[in-house]
């Protein structure tokens, strides 16, 4: 199974063996990049998809040198359980990180 997390214009998404299998949405915010929903088609869930796919999506955003704003429940839980990621947020107080 290969696997790859690849910017779109919408966010980025997590592509399995050709297939997109999930994906994660980013708007442009005043600061930061709001990251308001992430999703994994059933087919694929239970392979970890969705942490291989935020974690690239929040290695492409520290590269950028860019600040995240985790409006998704998902992401923000994520964020906690992964404290070196923790610096991406643009308020950690005010999502309890």
């Amino acid at each position: 199974m290969t696997t790859d997390v690849r910017r779109t214009d919408r966010g980025y998404e997590i592509v399995v063996d050709g297939t997109v299998a999930g994906y994660t949405r980013v708007r442009e915010g005043d600061d930061a990049l709001e990251m308001p929903h992430t999703v994994v088609e059933d087919e694929f869930e239970g392979q970890g998809l969705a942490s291989q796919l935020v974690r690239g999506a929040l290695d492409d955003i520290r590269a950028q040198g860019r600040k995240v704003h985790p409006t998704c429940p998902y992401i923000t839980s994520w964020i906690e359980k992964h404290p070196d990621y923790r610096d991406l947020v643009d308020d950690p107080d005010r999502f309890g990180l």
